[in-house]
């Protein structure tokens, strides 16, 4: 196939942003477990919908470095990041206060995006995380999803994800390591990790 007709085809599946919305149902997806690749699953599905014309916001919790796919995605029309994290980790037994404080503030965030309706893909990054550690109630997590624009796709993401949440979504993945080659004594780098 020519670049030509290849672009041809992928306009053809091109949507204008918010088009559609009013008829399409929206689906929340949890990307969850102890393997690699859930944070990348869900800036997948964001290439994906952006590729579409849709538009995202990405809520990540816990994290507060530089990751080499949020300045990509970053720079994309109709794609705008927030971070709500430090770069040290959170100790889940006892959590610094700024660490729940910064989780409120992206929850606070979330509602907000959900409350405006501009986007079509809202992914909340570690939030199975935040609610397992106690950062944030679960059911608030719930209720932002129940709130959200009946068009609106969600994704969260992390480690341990509550029943409740995996209850309440409409496809639940399972990422499970079965390697990882940190075991073999190679470090984590950018480009793979981060």
């Amino acid at each position: 196939m020519s670049k030509s007709a290849a672009n041809d085809v992928a306009a053809e599946g091109s949507v204008e942003p918010g088009a559609g919305r009013g008829t399409r149902q929206g689906v929340l997806l949890v990307i969850t477990g102890p393997g690699k690749g859930k944070s990348t699953s869900a800036f997948g599905c964001a290439l994906r919908a952006h590729g579409h014309g849709f538009s995202i916001a990405i809520v990540q919790f816990m994290k507060g470095r530089i990751y080499g796919e949020l300045d990509t995605l970053r720079s994309l029309p109709r794609v705008e990041v927030w971070q709500f994290g430090r770069v040290a980790f959170v100790d889940p037994k006892n959590p610094d206060p700024k660490d729940r404080e910064l989780a409120r503030q992206g929850l606070d965030k979330a509602w907000e995006i959900v409350r405006a309706a501009k986007h079509d893909l809202l992914i909340l990054d570690e939030i199975n995380v935040v609610t397992d550690f106690g950062l944030v109630p679960v059911e608030e997590v719930l209720a932002l999803a129940k709130a959200r624009p009946r068009w609106m796709d969600m994704i969260w993401t992390g480690r341990s994800a509550p029943g409740a949440m995996v209850e309440l979504a409409d496809t639940v993945s399972e990422v499970r390591e079965i390697k990882h080659h940190y075991r073999k004594g190679i470090e984590s780098r950018a480009g793979m990790e981060y």
